[in-house]
C-alpha cells in the first residue's frame, strides 16, 4: 500500500477508536457525528482489509491486527503533532551562534562598533563574520542559509527577498583641512580641476555614483583603491577630493583631519537596505539579528 492512498484522518480517527473503544465517545472527542466516525472506519476497513474493530458487549474491541498497528500509529501521528506545533526559540544570552552578514567595508565601519557594543552585553557568545555583498552567489548563499542577512544597496536580491528600509543615504565631497577649495564654494568647474582619488566597488550604489559622475565630466582622477579603508588616510596627507557617502565622512572627519561640503553635482540619495532570504523570515534568529542591525544604524 502506498502513502498517497491513505488519508491522514483515518489514522486519527483509528488512534481515538483504539483509546475509546467506541463510536460514540471517538466522535464526541473528535468534535464529529457518530456517522462521520462509522463511514471513515468503512473506508479504514477497505483499505487495510482488515475487521480492525468487533463490536462487542464491551465495546469496539480491536482485532489483532489492529492492536498490532496501534503503537507505530500511535508513535507517528505524536511525531507528526510535535513538529508541525515545534517553534524554534533563540535565546541571544546564551547562544553560540556565528552569523554572516553580507556588507561593503563601508558597512562594517558604520556599523560594526556599534554592533559589537551591542553583542557584548546582550549576547556575549555570539560571533560574527562578514562577506563582501558584491558576491556573484549572493542570493544561493542566503537561500542556503550560509549568509544570514544582507546589508547595502543590492539589485541582485529580488525574487524571494526580503528588505528593510535602513536610511537613505547622499553622497558629499571630502578632503584635507587646508586644502584649497576649503573655505571656498565647491563648484562642479572646481570639481573636475581638481585631482581625485576614486574607490572602484563594481555592483554597488558607490559605483553607479561614479557612473552619473562620469556622465557629467571628466575628472583627474590619480588614484583607484577597490575600497573605502585608506581613503581617510590618503586624503589627510595629499591635496585630492573623495566622493563619500555622508555616514562615512561623518565618520572620518574628526580622526584624519578631513572636512565636507555638498557635492557639486545633483547626485541622487541611495537607498540603503536590510535584506533576507523568505525561508527565514520567521526564523528566531534571524529575526533577533534583523532587529539588533535595525537598531543599531537607525539608533
Amino acid at each position: 500500500m502506498d502513502l498517497k492512498d491513505i488519508d491522514l484522518n483515518l489514522l486519527v480517527v483509528f488512534q481515538r477508536l483504539i483509546t475509546e473503544r467506541r463510536v460514540s465517545a471517538a466522535a464526541a472527542s473528535l468534535g464529529l457525528t457518530q456517522p462521520a466516525v462509522s463511514n471513515a472506519l468503512k473506508r479504514l476497513r477497505l483499505l487495510l482489509d482488515d475487521e480492525l474493530f468487533i463490536r462487542t458487549a464491551r465495546g469496539m474491541e480491536p482485532t489483532p491486527y489492529a492492536a498490532q498497528l496501534a503503537e507505530p500509529i500511535a508513535y507517528a501521528l505524536n511525531a507528526i503533532h510535535s513538529s508541525l506545533n515545534q517553534r524554534s526559540t533563540f535565546d541571544p544570552a546564551t547562544s553560540t551562534r556565528k552569523f554572516t552578514i553580507s556588507m561593503t567595508d563601508l558597512g562594517e565601519i558604520d556599523l560594526m562598533p556599534r554592533l559589537m557594543d551591542r553583542l557584548a552585553t546582550e549576547a556575549p557568545f555570539v560571533t560574527l563574520s562578514t562577506v563582501r555583498n558584491t558576491l556573484d552567489h549572493l542570493a544561493h548563499a542566503m537561500e542556503a542559509g550560509q549568509v544570514d542577512v544582507a546589508v547595502g544597496l543590492v539589485p541582485q536580491l529580488k525574487t524571494g527577498f526580503f528588505q528593510r528600509r535602513l536610511f537613505l543615504q547622499r553622497y558629499v565631497c571630502m578632503f584635507r583641512a587646508g586644502h584649497e577649495v576649503d573655505g571656498r564654494k565647491l563648484t562642479a568647474k572646481r570639481f573636475f580641476d581638481a585631482s581625485h582619488v576614486v574607490v572602484v566597488s563594481q555592483g554597488t550604489g558607490h559605483a553607479r555614483m561614479d557612473e552619473i559622475i562620469e556622465s557629467k565630466g571628466t575628472r583627474r582622477v590619480l588614484l583607484t583603491v577597490p575600497h573605502f579603508v585608506a581613503v581617510g588616510h590618503i586624503l589627510s596627507t595629499t591635496d585630492m577630493l573623495a566622493t563619500v557617502p555622508e555616514r562615512y565622512a561623518l565618520r572620518s572627519a574628526g580622526p584624519f583631519g578631513l572636512k565636507h561640503v555638498p557635492h557639486p553635482l545633483p547626485l541622487p540619495t541611495v537607498g540603503i537596505n536590510l535584506f533576507w532570504h523568505a525561508k527565514f523570515h520567521r526564523d528566531p534568529a534571524n529575526q533577533w539579528l534583523r532587529n539588533i542591525v535595525f537598531e543599531s544604524f537607525v539608533g
